[in-house]
C-alpha cells in the first residue's frame, strides 16, 4: 500500500480522484493541496464520497505537506509551467511523481526533471493516459509485432473547441510563461501517441501556427509535418477552433501490410483495421471494430486509473513506467520543435532546446 497526494486542484483533479479510488487496494489518498483552499477541500470531500473514512490532509503549500506527513507518490496536476520546479522539489524530498502533460514548458527544465529522478532513484511518469486505451494498445501490439510492414506515414487530428470562457476560467492558459497554446495543451497526448506509435525517433519538423480566433497569447491551430528517422512521415493537425464543440482526435497509421485508424473524441474508437495477415491472425475489421462502441464522457478517456495501476507496478518491480519522464520528454521536445519552426520559418532538427517563453510576444507583432 503506497501513500499518495494530489498538488493541484483544477479541472482535471477529478481525474486523478477517479484514479485514486480505482486503485484503492494499492493507493492510500492522505493529502490535497491547491494554493485556493476550497478547490482542496472540494477534493477531499469527492474522494469521501467513495471512501467515507479517509484521514485526508489539507495544504495550501505543497512544501509544507513535504516537511509534514510526507506521501510515498504524488500527482501534479497544477499549471504546466509550476510542473518542473515542483516535480523536483518532491523528487529530492524522497517522493515518486506522476506529473500531467506536459512535463514542463522548456527542454532544460524537463532534462532537469529526468535528472532529479535518476539521482534519487525515485519515479518519474508522465499523464499520457491514452496510451492505456484499449484501441491504443490493440495498435501498439500490432506495430510490435511487425504487422504494418513498413510504416509509411501516420497523421494525428485534433479537431476541438475551447471558447473564450475556458480561457476566462484561468488567467494562465495560453499563455507562453504557463501553458503554451493548443499544440501544448490539447494536442499533446495526440502528438505524444503519434510520435510513439511511428517509433519515438523524430529527426525533423516543418510547422505552421496561428493565433486566429481566441483571446491568448499562443496560437489556437497548429500544423505540421515530421521526419522520422526511417523515412516515414508524420502530419499534426491541431485546432480549438472547431464549430460548435468538440469533433475528433483520430489517429490513422498506414504501412505497407496494414491500416489502422482509432477515432473518437479521445482516440478511444477503432474505425479502420485492415492488415493482410488478418484472415490468418483471426482479427478481421469486421470482428474488431465495435459499433456501438462510446465515446468517454469527457475528453480525458478513461486512462488515468490504467496509468496509475502502471506506475504502481514501476515501483513494486523497480522498471521504469510505460510513460517514463525520458518519454514525456520526447513529445515535449517535437512541440518545441514545432513552436521554434513556426518561429525560425525553417525546418527544426531533433532533439531541440528550446522554450515556450522564447515564443513572448510572437503573435503580438
Amino acid at each position: 500500500m503506497y501513500s499518495i497526494a494530489l498538488i493541484g486542484c483544477g479541472r482535471i483533479s477529478f481525474k486523478h480522484i477517479e484514479g485514486f479510488a480505482d486503485n484503492a487496494d494499492k493507493l492510500k489518498l492522505i493529502a490535497v493541496c491547491d494554493p485556493i483552499k476550497p478547490r482542496a477541500e472540494e477534493k477531499e470531500k469527492e474522494y469521501k464520497k467513495k471512501f467515507s473514512d479517509a484521514n485526508i490532509d489539507i495544504y495550501t503549500d505543497y512544501r509544507e505537506m513535504l516537511s509534514g506527513q510526507k506521501p510515498d507518490i504524488v500527482t501534479i496536476a497544477t499549471e504546466s509551467g509550476k510542473h518542473p520546479e515542483i516535480a523536483i522539489d518532491c523528487l529530492n524530498a524522497g517522493v515518486h511523481v506522476i506529473c500531467e502533460k506536459p512535463m514542463a514548458l522548456s527542454a532544460k527544465d524537463a532534462g532537469m526533471m529526468i535528472t532529479a529522478s535518476e539521482n534519487t532513484g525515485k519515479k518519474l511518469a508522465v499523464c499520457f493516459q491514452n496510451r492505456f486505451n484499449e484501441p491504443v494498445q490493440r495498435l501498439r501490439a500490432a506495430i510490435e509485432a511487425g504487422r504494418f510492414g513498413r510504416l509509411l506515414h501516420g497523421m494525428i487530428q485534433v479537431r476541438w473547441n475551447r471558447g473564450s470562457s475556458y480561457y476566462a476560467e484561468a488567467p494562465w492558459r495560453g499563455t507562453w510563461a504557463q501553458d503554451g497554446g493548443t499544440l501544448m495543451n490539447q494536442c499533446t497526448h495526440g502528438i505524444d501517441l503519434l510520435q510513439w506509435i511511428m517509433g519515438e525517433d523524430a529527426v525533423r519538423v516543418q510547422a505552421q501556427t496561428r493565433q486566429f480566433m481566441r483571446p491568448i497569447e499562443a496560437e489556437d491551430f497548429g500544423a505540421a509535418i515530421i521526419e522520422f528517422k526511417s523515412g516515414a512521415i508524420g502530419i499534426v493537425e491541431g485546432s480549438a477552433c472547431v464549430f460548435p464543440k468538440n469533433l475528433n482526435e483520430t489517429l490513422s497509421i498506414f504501412g505497407e501490410t496494414g491500416s489502422a485508424v482509432i477515432g473518437g473524441i479521445a482516440v478511444n474508437k477503432m474505425e479502420t483495421w485492415r492488415f493482410a495477415d488478418a484472415e490468418t491472425i483471426g482479427d478481421t475489421e469486421e470482428k474488431v471494430i465495435n459499433p456501438a462502441e462510446k465515446n468517454p464522457p469527457t475528453v480525458y478517456g478513461f486512462g488515468h486509473s490504467a496509468l496509475f495501476r502502471d506506475f504502481i507496478l514501476a515501483i513494486d518491480q523497480n522498471c521504469e513506467p510505460l510513460v517514463s519522464g525520458e518519454k514525456g520528454r520526447k513529445a515535449l521536445e517535437l512541440i518545441l520543435a514545432i513552436y521554434k519552426s513556426q518561429k525560425t520559418g525553417k525546418a527544426v532538427d531533433l532533439p531541440c532546446d528550446f522554450s515556450t517563453t522564447e515564443m513572448e510576444g510572437y503573435f503580438t507583432k
